[in-house]
């Protein structure tokens, strides 16, 4: 196993506030360099390995994007393309790719197999979703907020279920000390377990976290609205029982009347219209989620070139 020396980005409770706001920052500065024209290599040759073991259109494109606009190459690596999963240890897996690449980039299902694999790499390992969080994320919802003015003292309302985005949301706002305000039905509450521990960071930072099952309630006044799919991949199954649950749960015009006047909604994409928002809100002039969705692109390339310059 490695010495624990190689920073890695598995969820936001590891990160300090300051760091969490340089990574932005740098991504916003690479931002304005590509808007300008200006794709400069800050990691020239460097090679990032793509694990996917659930498929994806934004974490897919970004990080292969990115990687590219910082002079790198990215290796795409489903199960299909490599043994992880059909016989090879994790810890084997990760000492190889590892052995051969600059950073690694997983996309899976549990959270334990990320924080083995990263264990047992020589280099940086970036979380792009997991069953339980889903940082990178979080830094593009961020961004976002900064550069449409909603990151002076943020009221953020998330209405929904209490999944990896829910558990992102209350790790930023413990870190960077906002108010968080979660609603979701009853029987889909967050996990205890991650709640208590964004509850013991609040207290350093200064975080407001709010947690109920009233949409409405948590949706007044708030700054920021946002919401998730109703079943992520992997539950289809619960697809029809999430949607009679969530029922009331639809972020619509009605529900952003009681938000803040110059609210704005945020979704990760993809969206089911009609189920978890509305078709009027998600193309209404509230909605800031396509360049949300841009922002994976850059926060994520300020992540890779800070990470590598940890090394």
């Amino acid at each position: 196993m490695t010495e624990g020396t190689v920073r890695h980005f598995l969820t936001l409770k590891d990160y300090t506030k300051e760091e969490i706001l340089e990574i932005i920052e740098l991504g916003l500065a690479i931002k304005r360099e590509c808007k300008a024209g200006e794709l400069k290599p800050y990691m020239p040759g460097k090679t990032l390995a793509m694990i996917f073991e659930k498929s994806s259109t934004r974490t897919r494109v970004s990080f292969e994007t990115g990687i590219f606009q910082l002079g790198g190459h990215g290796l795409f690596l489903s199960n299909r393309d490599i043994h992880l999963g059909r016989g090879e240890p994790v810890k084997d897996t990760a000492r190889v790719i590892s052995s051969m690449c600059d950073m690694v980039m997983i996309r899976t299902f549990a959270h334990s197999m990320l924080e083995e694999f990263s264990s047992y790499s020589k280099v940086p390992v970036i979380n792009g979703l997991t069953d339980s969080y889903h940082p990178v994320q979080l830094l593009a919802d961020y961004m976002t907020m900064i550069e449409h003015g909603h990151d002076n003292d943020p009221v953020v309302a998330y209405v929904g279920d209490g999944n990896n985005m829910t558990h992102s949301w209350l790790m930023l706002a413990a870190k960077l000390g906002f108010e968080l305000r979660i609603a979701t039905p009853k029987g889909y509450e967050v996990d205890g377990s991650i709640l208590e521990e964004a509850m013991a960071l609040a207290v350093d930072s200064g975080a407001t976290i709010i947690v109920g099952n009233d949409p409405k309630e948590a949706v007044r006044g708030a700054t920021v609205v946002t919401t998730d799919t109703w079943a992520s991949m992997g539950q289809e199954d619960e697809k029809e029982e999430r949607i009679r649950k969530f029922e009331g749960y639809i972020v619509d015009s009605a529900m952003m009347g009681l938000a803040a006047e110059n609210a704005i909604f945020l979704h990760c994409l993809p969206a089911y219209r009609g189920q978890e928002v509305s078709e009027e809100v998600l193309e209404g002039p509230q909605s800031v989620v396509f360049d949300e969705a841009e922002n994976r692109l850059h926060a994520q390339k300020g992540l890779m070139v800070w990470l590598d310059k940890q090394r």
